[in-house]
């Protein structure tokens, strides 16, 4: 297995040259979350050692993949590419602050999409609204920002919070300008590019490990409200979390839990071999291209199949087993509060949404300045080490079903799911029984109208020339007339999200504590961003609907999934 990867060099081969001309908008994506994996790994040890441990265990993946898909190949540079995606979680304090929030990452190609009532997700309800910015179409990148509801608060608290953020002012006019700039000329050069990705990293989204009036913080600490407090007492936007893309998140849970010294090497042997066989059994074509996106689809067609059988798979654990001995992964040694629980989102078999997991978040020195001057050193713990393994959308009638699989799971947990530090793979058997009405690969997905794909006529399928056996596209699907991609999820789960804030809070849902807290809408999110919210699942479904219609057109005859 090679091992000399660059953990935080996503985009370093692919930097352009300064020249005349706008800068891309996804270039600049690349260099900014470049950047500030970079500056986080610098400031947190552990999530530096977090990407090491995901890297290697996404280059095991490739290789046993590469053994079983003859023709499938990952260069370094396409591992690196497909690991450094990034997932990043802000909290902001006001409105102001999110407006220019939005049209800073509206700078980077970066559009609102969805929108998350965090305060209304039952048990686990947080005070908090949000949406995620990512690019409209294969996004590579994406931050789910919330805004704090003052409202939620008792008048007292409200005002003091309000008080307290009134004085912050975390961007700077050089970021100001940089962002008026570009929206008036519709773009900007490199080097303004450049200059504004540094005031990001430098300034919006850096941990400063200076926070403000003790008083208050411990005042919504001790009532419960963590978030709150770690968005109104400190001076910048600063990154929760950044999360990289997981090729199978059964191995990397395992990894970290053996490199925390969680497990032992006989309790991976055993994890990651169940891992990575399961893995295997789900690995058909089209799952290679939901996790690989620059295969297309005659490429894959190219591959043929062999099985490595158990000894080929205890093989690839073995010489895992070997590179996570290194001393680079004794993460153990580094300050740390052990790895989740348990994974949020669907079980492993269950290929909609996904999954999320995450290194516990870490108490780190803050240097606290009350408002008489004087000043205290303390602890806060916020920040935590997700990680995320995407699979298909899911359509309407997809997530209800998830929506009820979901809600029974939970309500398991700890009576006939057992603990999974005592019974990982009961627990975990038990968990999946939950999502059995879930087929478990894509074209039964599609099938049952449980998620979305994209279609596209094949030279076969246009060379029929109407004369088709069938305009069942699934049936055409498998006579290779028609080729099928199934749509990749980029969004979130509230609930998950929730859940994964709780864990990492010790803190497990908040009521609000004022009188009658009002409702906050869509609508009063979008007046804050100055654009309308992109709704996610209509997006899905506009793209299969004129995939279809694509199709259709280029055989000379109307077809659907069903015919």
């Amino acid at each position: 297995m090679n091992t000399t990867h660059t953990v935080a060099s996503t985009c370093s081969a692919n930097r352009p040259a300064h020249g005349s001309g706008f800068a891309d908008p996804r270039a600049m994506q690349n260099r900014l979350f470049s950047a500030l994996s970079e500056a986080f790994a610098r400031e947190v040890p552990l999530y530096g050692g977090s990407l090491r441990v995901n890297l290697v265990c996404n280059v095991a993946v490739c290789d046993l993949l590469a053994k079983v898909h003859e023709g499938f190949v990952m260069t370094e540079a396409d591992i690196e590419r497909t690991s450094g995606e990034r997932h990043g979680a802000i909290r902001i304090g006001t409105p102001e602050e999110y407006t220019w929030v939005a049209r800073w990452f509206a700078a980077f190609g970066m559009e609102p999409h969805n929108f998350y009532d965090m305060s209304r997700v039952g048990a686990k309800s947080q005070p908090v609204v949000a949406t995620a910015y990512r690019s409209r179409h294969r996004p590579e990148h994406r931050v789910f920002c919330s805004l704090l509801l003052a409202e939620y608060f008792d008048g007292e608290t409200r005002a003091r919070i309000e008080s307290l953020l009134a004085q912050r002012r975390v961007f700077t006019d050089r970021a100001r300008m940089l962002i008026e700039k570009g929206e008036r000329q519709g773009g900007l050069s490199w080097a303004d590019a450049e200059a504004l990705i540094g005031e990001g990293v430098g300034r919006i989204f850096r941990w400063t490990g200076t926070a403000r009036d003790y008083g208050l913080y411990e005042h919504l600490c001790d009532a419960g409200f963590k978030i709150a407090a770690d968005i109104a007492c400190f001076e910048a936007h600063h990154l929760n979390h950044l999360t990289p893309n997981t090729f199978c998140m059964d191995l990397y849970t395992a990894a970290m839990e053996l490199c925390l010294g969680e497990i032992t090497e006989a309790g991976f042997r055993e994890r990651a071999g169940r891992a990575m066989w399961q893995m295997l059994a789900m690995a058909d074509p089209d799952y290679m291209r939901l996790h690989f996106k620059h295969l297309s689809a005659s490429s894959v067609a190219g591959f043929s199949r062999r099985e490595p059988g158990r000894a080929g798979v205890n093989d690839a654990v073995e010489r895992l087993i070997e590179v996570l001995r290194a001393p680079e992964f004794d993460l153990h040694e580094l300050d740390h509060a052990g790895f989740k629980d348990y994974t949020e989102g669907p079980d492993a078999g269950t290929p909609v949404f996904l999954r999320q997991d995450a290194y516990k978040a870490l108490s780190e020195p803050v240097r606290m300045v009350n408002p008489d001057g004087s000043v205290l050193d303390m602890t806060h713990t916020a920040r935590f080490g997700e990680i995320e393994q995407r699979f298909y959308a899911a359509t309407p009638s997809g997530r209800a079903l998830y929506n009820r699989c979901a809600d029974a799971a939970e309500a398991a947990r700890g009576v006939t799911i057992p603990d999974p530090a005592q019974d990982h793979a009961g627990s975990l058997a038990a968990y999946a029984k939950f999502f059995g009405e879930f087929p478990d690969n894509l074209r039964g997905l599609l099938r049952a109208g449980l998620a979305f794909g994209e279609y596209e006529a094949t030279p076969a399928g246009i060379a029929a020339g109407g004369s088709l056996p069938t305009r069942d596209l699934l049936e055409l699907v498998e006579l290779g007339l028609v080729a099928v991609e199934g749509i990749r999820y980029e969004d979130f789960l509230p609930v998950s999200a929730a859940g994964i804030f709780a864990s990492n809070l010790d803190q497990y849902g908040t009521k609000a504590t004022a009188k009658n807290p009002p409702v906050f809408t869509m609508q009063r999110l979008e007046a804050i961003i100055g654009r309308p919210i992109i709704d996610a699942d209509e997006e899905y479904a506009r793209r299969e609907r004129e995939s279809i219609e694509r199709v259709s057109a280029a055989l000379g005859v109307s077809v659907g999934v069903g015919g």
